[in-house]
């Protein structure tokens, strides 16, 4: 088979055999840890508790939900005590109100926590309300309520559903061991999304250098018809929405557009495990599978952990650190993408898909340059922007022009830093940019709404 790719992009080491070839092992929290969750984590309206200070709660139990269109409800995943409700860090920096509960160690579930369903004989409106009522959002990143995603439009019919099996970002290797180790998982979760849609095809996208991975996952869908395994070039952002579909249909969603106005529904693997949990299993989004890496870990690998644990946690009940090359720089995600933390004591949430701990080898950086106008920012962005015109932009604080020129499209993939020579902070400046930017496009719109 072909194997498929976008145009530009970069080609960063990929640094996952630390961890690649590393079993997922299953942590718990220790008895009388505390455990945090913050009531934001996913794209949309916050929710808030459902529970307060004092209250025991049990295995599965909704904790928190919004009654908003755009959430995704919040379940504990461990039975104990409410013991505070307090605005606490999460990962990328953001303080956000969350529930502090104490493991008693019993992980008592509530009652028809197990219930499981045939999908065959649901609607597609039971389908849709148990992946909403179970808390699955994108575990790539994202966070977007994946019962959203999966209802689009009516004027948007859906002809592709692509499982996004790419894991461009070096280091992670937490979608590769579960499509080794899950991979009849990642069929039945995409046999109910295309329930939902009947006459689009299943793709399963990987990049070429996970050869077992597409090995298995070729045998996981031998015998269905509707369901193939896709090849692609290791090349990052892969992985990204609009250039994952590029690459597989050969269609461009158009900017502000979403993947459904190209006929595409994109998951992530991790999430499409969590739908087959729900209607499978009967679970609520409570666990998910995280890698811990990086050469200051005494032992990296792949962990399922319970959502709320924090980085701290995690890292001590893998061995923690190396006492000869501590670690100087701390990453929630992965190098090109994931926000920088001063700190392990944040708790992990739906979208938490690893923690890199770099020695002070693994981390330098060349000192910033003066731009030598060399164009390979341009030549290597995946969106086909101009990073260096966007960074002058950004430094002038000229918001204006940042969106004339497109600013607003860039993914943030960081592709531009990591080629230009004199190592400019391009993405670190474009994305100041664009928040700044959103924020005044958010308040606009808001504005606009009351005076209507």
């Amino acid at each position: 088979m072909k194997t498929l790719t976008f145009r530009r992009g970069v080609h960063p080491p990929d640094g996952k055999a630390l961890s690649a070839e590393q079993p997922i092992k299953v942590i718990m929290p220790k008895v009388g840890s505390e455990l945090f969750f913050p009531m934001s984590q996913h794209i949309g309206a916050p929710c808030e508790p459902l529970v307060a200070i004092g209250d025991y709660v049990k295995v599965g139990q909704k904790i928190g939900e919004s009654q908003a269109f755009m959430s995704s409800p919040i379940f504990s995943s461990i039975s104990g005590t409410v013991k505070d409700i307090r605005p606490m860090l999460v990962p990328g920096g953001a303080t956000v109100k969350s529930i502090v509960i104490e493991n008693d160690g019993k992980m008592e579930e509530i009652e028809g926590l197990n219930e499981t369903k045939d999908y065959t004989t649901m609607s597609n409106e039971e389908i849709l309300t148990a992946i909403k009522n179970a808390g699955i959002v994108g575990l790539g990143g994202a966070g977007f309520p994946t019962h959203i995603k999966l209802n689009p439009p009516k004027d948007q019919p859906i002809d592709y559903i692509i499982i996004n099996g790419a894991e461009c970002e070096p280091y992670l290797t937490t979608d590769y061991r579960l499509m080794l180790e899950e991979s009849d998982k990642i069929v039945r979760g995409l046999q109910v999304m295309l329930k939902l849609h009947p006459n689009a095809k299943g793709v399963i996208g990987i990049e070429n250098n996970k050869p077992k991975a597409i090995e298995a996952m070729q045998k996981a869908c031998e015998g269905i018809p509707n369901i193939t395994v896709q090849p692609l070039v290791t090349k990052f952002p892969q992985g990204s929405e609009k250039h994952l579909i590029y690459a597989v249909t050969g269609r461009e969603v158009l900017s502000g557009s979403l993947p459904a106005s190209a006929g595409c529904i994109i998951n992530n693997v991790d999430t499409v495990i969590g739908i087959e949990r729900a209607i499978f299993r009967g679970r609520p989004l409570m666990r998910r599978v995280v890698t811990l890496t990086g050469g200051a870990v005494k032992n990296p690998g792949n962990y399922k952990i319970r959502i709320g644990m924090t980085f701290t946690d995690i890292v001590e009940a893998c061995g923690g650190f190396k006492e000869n090359d501590p670690p100087v720089k701390i990453i929630a995600g992965g190098p090109m993408m994931g926000p920088a933390m001063f700190t392990t004591d944040v708790a992990t949430v739906k979208t938490s898909s690893a923690l890199l701990c770099f020695t002070e080898k693994e981390a330098f950086i060349p000192e910033e340059r003066n731009c030598i106008r060399c164009g390979k920012c341009v030549d290597h962005c995946p969106m086909g922007l101009e990073p260096l015109v966007l960074n002058q932009c950004a430094i002038r604080g000229d918001g204006d022009a940042f969106v004339k020129n497109n600013g607003l499209d860039c993914i943030e993939c960081g592709s531009c830093s990591y080629e230009c020579p004199a190592k400019r902070q391009l993405a670190q400046s474009i994305r100041a940019t664009k928040k700044i930017e959103m924020g005044k496009k958010a308040a606009a719109a808001a504005k606009a709404r009351e005076k209507k």
